[in-house]
């Protein structure tokens, strides 16, 4: 079971591959760590993309290791030769990669026969690192220290973070509310925002123009781990901006935003 701390958690994703910095490969994990991350109280605070690089994985890695609680990498452990994030994360931590038995067993079990030398690229893991279930097909993924190394693949990653979550120190969730400003363009609306913004450092305000057949205007979102203060913020804010002159202005569920 994972503790939960009133402390902000943090966390960084690193995003490995050529295929990506090429854009043959769109990436969506970004996405969809960032929300689950922040179900379980973890701030997603800093993601870098890198290429098949061995310098450039330990680089990144050595950086954001040091300064996030977590970080989960994506990319770069299946069976081709480019596959070097396991290389990469166990000179990170000065450690050297051996054949865990239980992937091989389980390899083994799926392709019967002897494992040909692609596939047992797959089975290797740092030394002292544990397993990071995977769910949907293929071999595991694995952590080590507070770095948690998961597949590219998006269905499989997502599968894998399931395994994540228990394992984080998460703290307070982040919640966020959002003020609907419809016909003001953001130069009538960023003084009195500046200002909230300015009496509310703990919190996160951010403006987001929307342009489409029914009008133009901005959401501005604000996010909180206190919802009573969240709550008097998006009042403060709301009013703030009618003093201005704006008058078309609320509150709408997160559902309802559209762009």
């Amino acid at each position: 079971m994972a503790e939960t701390s009133n402390e902000r958690v943090t966390a960084a994703v690193l995003i490995i591959g050529d295929e990506i910095l090429s854009g043959r490969t769109q990436d969506t994990n970004l996405r969809d760590i960032a929300r689950y991350l922040g179900v379980h109280g973890v701030d997603l605070a800093e993601a870098r993309t890198v290429p098949d690089v061995h310098e450039e994985i330990i680089g990144a890695l050595d950086a954001l290791r040091g300064r996030y609680d977590y970080v989960i990498t994506t990319g770069g452990i299946g069976p081709t030769h480019d596959d070097i994030t396991a290389d990469a994360v166990a000179a990170a931590f000065g450690v050297e990669l051996y054949e865990h038995p239980d992937i091989i067993a389980m390899m083994s079990a799926r392709w019967g026969g002897e494992l040909n030398a692609a596939r047992r690229r797959m089975a290797r893991v740092p030394v002292g690192g544990e397993l990071v279930k995977n769910p949907v097909q293929g071999p595991p993924g694995f952590t080590i220290g507070n770095v948690f190394v998961l597949a590219g693949v998006p269905q499989i990653m997502r599968g894998m973070l399931e395994d994540v979550g228990p394992r984080l120190r998460g703290g307070a969730v982040t919640v966020s509310r959002t003020v609907r400003v419809e016909g003001s363009g953001e130069g009538v609306i960023a003084a009195p925002l500046e200002a909230v913004a300015r009496a509310h450092p703990a919190m996160s305000l951010g403006s987001y123009p929307f342009f489409n057949a029914e009008g133009y205007g901005s959401n501005l979102v604000l996010r909180g781990r206190d919802p009573d203060e969240l709550a008097a913020t998006v009042a403060e804010l709301i009013a703030a901006l009618k003093a201005e002159g704006v008058a078309n202005v609320h509150e709408v569920e997160p559902a309802a935003v559209a762009t």
